[in-house]
């Protein structure tokens, strides 16, 4: 008997852990079982159309007398873990809420920005009216942001992201993880 319940126990530890294995790969690594799409690597730069955007961006806001800082673009995950640190087991305040592999920097489907004053200096100031029109030059960005085709992380429910514009191209992150990736001319 005691031969029998040991290999009933031996044969229900290796199920639950081919089934621990199976959900954590589903979840956190390769494509979904049954997928069609193959597993596409972590790209290295900016998506060709998000990168584009950008510079338009820059250009638009420049017309108007707003000089605009890109900040960041494509972050590695090891970065995006350094940056989750901040604020948790290093010192700073909290600048993002995901972990590397969880933001779309991850992918190159997002930029953060900031506005350069006259004297040099880049400042991450909403209120900022530089150009003097009246009105906000950091809102100005956004909404030159936004007709782009850029989301602003002002707009998120919960926390916010006020320097973060992304590009998701309809992927969550969720099928970013899973290896699929928006083709390089959407068009």
């Amino acid at each position: 008997m005691g031969t029998k319940l040991l290999h009933l126990s031996i044969w229900l530890f290796l199920i639950g852990t081919g089934l621990v294995v199976i959900l954590y790969l589903i979840d956190n690594q390769g494509p979904q079982l049954g997928s069609p799409q193959t597993y596409e690597p972590l790209p290295t730069e900016l998506h060709p159309e998000v990168a584009e955007r950008r510079e338009q961006l820059v250009e638009r806001a420049e017309k108007r007398g707003i000089s605009v800082v890109i900040t960041d673009g494509h972050r590695t995950k090891e970065e995006q873990n350094e940056l989750y640190e901040q604020g948790r087991s290093r010192g700073g305040e909290v600048v993002t809420n995901v972990r590397g592999g969880d933001s779309y920097h991850n992918y190159g489907l997002a930029i953060d920005f900031a506005l350069r004053l006259d004297n040099g200096n880049v400042v991450w100031d909403m209120e900022h009216d530089g150009n003097q029109n009246g009105e906000s030059d950091w809102m100005e960005v956004v909404e030159i942001a936004k007709d782009l085709g850029f989301e602003w992380g002002g707009e998120w429910p919960g926390f916010k992201d006020y320097p973060h514009l992304q590009m998701d191209f309809g992927l969550s992150i969720r099928e970013l993880r899973n290896g699929k990736r928006p083709p390089d001319d959407p068009s």
